[in-house]
């Protein structure tokens, strides 16, 4: 999955003051680099190892988290007050991207997006004994929408319920429980040291395996490992700047276009259109998040 969580979500104090408009741009345009940076890893994954994907992806992300935070520098900023915890968060998102890209193999991006729309409903669902927050009636009913919306997507007992669609919710159920360490880090730690964590480890993690089972590319492949790298370059800068023109509530209802994008972008690239039942299940999910996303904003706005 793609890392858009609130590791990255304090505003960097040289962006200036709030311009509303061109974070929303800037959010869209982290969207849609997201969703073709799957597209690519799903091309890629077909005759590359995906160990070998997420080495390079993370060679440039370090580099590029480095060059971010160069002021005062990696050994400064990887100061926590949680290594441990840091250490189990960054190691989970290795094994949900490589989770995550062999879903992209299996499905649709769209149908794969689909279900992973769910992470933030489950999140809230994890966030009462894992964060020990309140959870009101409401936000509960949202869940329950939600999951009945990834029933609608899967719907068992209809069609064959293979063991694709337990990937899909394997690596959605890991992202949302990503996001809680994420926020239990951020009780003790900056967002650029668990930002720092997350590049740090992942290529310390990645560089153990993906040197061995290294597959030459050839031409074509070169070129679709440099867009991963461009593209993910590209994804974290303009989500980074997003949120610092902004607050991360205020983005959230956009991160949701990453669907959109997916579904564009997957019949352009491999001709995939989801289904009547996935759209809806998936409008279902999406529409029980920003009910959940709202009620949250009133909580704490003291509204009710």
């Amino acid at each position: 999955m793609t890392d858009t969580t609130a590791e990255k979500s304090t505003p960097h104090p040289a962006y200036g003051a709030q311009q509303p408009g061109l974070a929303i741009a800037l959010m869209l345009t982290a969207m849609f680099a997201f969703a073709a940076m799957d597209g690519v890893s799903k091309i890629l994954a077909q005759s590359l190892p995906i160990a070998q994907i997420l080495w390079v992806r993370y060679i440039f992300y370090t580099a590029f988290v480095a060059i971010m935070l160069r002021r005062p520098g990696l050994r400064v900023t990887l100061r926590s007050r949680q290594p441990w915890l840091q250490l189990g968060r960054a190691l989970l998102i290795i094994v949900e991207n490589a989770v995550f890209v062999l879903a992209f193999t299996l499905m649709p991006l769209a149908d794969m997006h689909a279900i992973a729309a769910a992470s933030p409903l489950i999140v809230v669902a994890l966030s009462v004994p894992l964060l020990g927050e309140k959870v009101g009636m409401r936000r509960w009913l949202a869940v329950l929408a939600g999951f009945v919306g990834v029933l609608i997507i899967v719907r068992p007992g209809f069609q064959t319920l293979d063991w694709r669609f337990a990937v899909a919710i394997t690596g959605t159920v890991l992202w949302a429980v990503y996001q809680i360490l994420v926020r239990m880090c951020a009780r003790t730690d900056s967002s650029d040291t668990t930002w720092a964590w997350t590049a740090v480890v992942g290529l310390i993690a990645t560089s153990t395996i993906g040197p061995f089972v290294w597959v030459w590319p050839d031409a074509k492949g070169w070129i679709l490992l440099l867009a991963i790298a461009l593209l993910g370059t590209l994804s974290h800068l303009a989500l980074i700047k997003a949120l610092g023109y902004a607050e991360a509530g205020a983005l959230q209802p956009y991160s949701y276009t990453l669907l959109v994008w997916a579904a564009v972008l997957g019949f352009i690239m491999f001709g995939d259109l989801p289904d009547a039942w996935t759209m809806v299940g998936a409008a279902v999910v999406i529409a029980s998040g920003l009910y959940a996303w709202h009620r949250e904003r009133l909580r704490r706005s003291g509204t009710r």
